[in-house]
């Protein structure tokens, strides 16, 4: 005779998805693969801990492959398996390219940045952390509960604190490490806040349920609704560096070690951004009223306070490349903020949305090759200044070429075409949903870029002072440097292919 408990376990089992969940799983895997194998390899070897994690970021990208045949979904709800917490659609495999191709990149950067670092990084802690965080990143798009949103969060985040802080007795990253660690934690402490309000008032803590019963609140939670919307938001825009929540960009970004700039520069803001859609368009639509006002005047505010902080960095001071790039990203996180405000005016809101992954697919990989240069250059110039790339077509061409390139297409001027038609798909997004003072706002801060971004252009072709310093390009940054060059290149020449991941297959 069975027991009344075995059908009641039975309805509790979840079948698992192995395929849709491989891509996180494999970084996770491969993290805890280098964290136990740092016992035992000698110091002699430890550079294999770096191929062994480049190798499996490498596999987790290969298997998004497989998955680009049709939506996959697991971990549903077993009375309805509508309802899921793990989707692995078209917007979840684009994130998830991004975040996995961008850690692949910052990882073979790391390679060397490691051996020139002479132990001053430990290299079994550095992979462990830099994978852990890469595999919560890879789980924040296809996670589909608040909170498995949270939890994916927060795995991308921590390890990024101990990542940036990690250089032996350097002051400099300590600082930036607590200062990174102390605005996050605040910014998640109010996030949970609203979190709690929202499942208080809905009574279920995934998006789609969320989307449909929070439009039938009673009307005295109307205000506790209304508080948990604006606050859940808050952690989201600390991620994508919005301001007013963009205080810890330049000091997190120069201190820490470059390959984990360029890391949080990219893979940081697809967290942010996705988990932004997620929770503004697929989780509160209701409340477009709310969440479209509040991203609008962001994307205005982060992208005018981000030129105006590239546009200040003085070409003489220490870090000022590094501080340049960290100001242009918060500039460039404005642009990325404008869609996702216009989605809640359109009539076509994955249109909009299209075009935020239209932007960060370009930013990804023109941004991660800006940094990939600078990390050259910083083997050499250890203040790693906008002055240092003065001459430096006269010592390593490529290199100069590529990296104006990058700048170019950041500052939507040909060559770099990618650059200007991802500007011009923002601009139209928010010409469409009616913001007419937006896109206004945006061509002004356009036009503000263009002056810091020509004056690092020309300074590369000016005559060096003294004798011209040769830049000895190791193969896993030349690797780094050939792949964003490649990537960016394609896509100006044929940009038209961003278009297909404009279909994100949120709806």
């Amino acid at each position: 005779m069975s027991s009344p408990a075995q059908p009641l376990a039975a309805s509790l089992v979840q079948s698992v998805d192995w395929l849709a969940i491989a891509p996180p799983t494999i970084v996770a895997v491969v993290g805890l693969v280098v964290l136990v194998a740092d016992l035992f390899v000698a110091e002699h070897r430890k550079t294999l801990l770096g191929w062994t994690s480049v190798a499996g970021l490498a596999a987790a990208t290969v298997m998004l492959l497989p998955l680009l045949d049709g939506d996959r979904s697991t971990f549903c709800l077993t009375g309805d398996a509508a309802v899921c917490s793990y989707t692995a659609d078209r917007f979840t495999l684009v994130i998830q390219f991004l975040v996995l191709g961008g850690a692949l990149l910052a990882a073979l950067l790391s390679v060397t940045a490691l051996k020139d670092a002479c132990k001053e990084l430990p290299e079994g802690e550095y992979w462990f952390l830099l994978l852990s965080s890469a595999a919560g990143a890879a789980l924040l798009p296809a996670s589909r509960d608040l909170a498995t949103l949270i939890v994916a969060l927060e795995v991308a985040s921590l390890p990024a604190f101990a990542l940036v802080g990690l250089k032996y007795g350097d002051r400099k990253s300590s600082e930036a490490a607590l200062k990174f660690f102390l605005s996050s934690v605040t910014a998640t402490a109010v996030s949970l806040m609203g979190i709690s309000f929202v499942y208080a008032t809905t009574g279920t803590l995934y998006l789609t349920q969320v989307a449909d019963r929070i439009q039938d609140v009673d009307g005295q939670f109307h205000t506790l609704a209304q508080t948990g919307v604006v606050l859940t938001l808050v952690g989201f825009a600390f991620k994508t560096a919005a301001v007013p929540f963009h205080f810890w960009v330049p000091d997190t970004y120069v201190g820490a070690p470059l390959p984990i700039a360029a890391y949080l520069s990219v893979i940081g803001k697809a967290v942010g951004f996705s988990g932004l859609i997620l929770v503004t368009v697929v989780a509160l639509p209701s409340y477009a009223d709310v969440w479209g006002p509040a991203l609008a005047v962001l994307a205005a505010l982060t992208m005018t306070v981000g030129n105006a902080g590239a546009l200040r960095q003085q070409a003489t001071r220490a870090y000022s490349a590094v501080r340049l790039l960290a100001w242009s990203s918060v500039g460039q996180a404005g642009y990325l903020l404008v869609p996702i405000a216009a989605a809640a005016y359109s009539g076509d809101a994955e249109k909009s949305i299209g075009s935020t992954v239209a932007y960060a697919l370009m930013y990804g990989a023109v941004n991660l090759g800006a940094f990939a240069v600078a990390a050259l250059v910083g083997r050499t110039k250890i203040l790693n200044r906008v002055a240092d790339y003065r001459g430096l077509y006269a010592s390593s061409p490529l290199s100069a070429l590529l990296l104006a390139f990058f700048l170019l297409c950041l500052a939507g001027l040909p060559p770099g075409i990618i650059g200007l038609f991802a500007k011009v798909t923002v601009f139209s997004a928010a010409v469409d949903a009616g913001l007419g003072w937006l896109a206004v706002v945006m061509a002004v801060n356009v036009v503000i870029a263009l002056f810091y971004y020509l004056q690092w252009t020309a300074l590369l072709f000016r005559a060096p002072e003294g004798e011209p310093e040769k830049h000895r390009v190791p193969g896993p940054v030349t690797a780094a440097i050939a792949l964003t060059g490649v990537l960016g290149i394609a896509l100006s020449g044929a940009p038209q292919m961003v278009l297909r991941f404009t279909d994100t297959g949120l709806f």
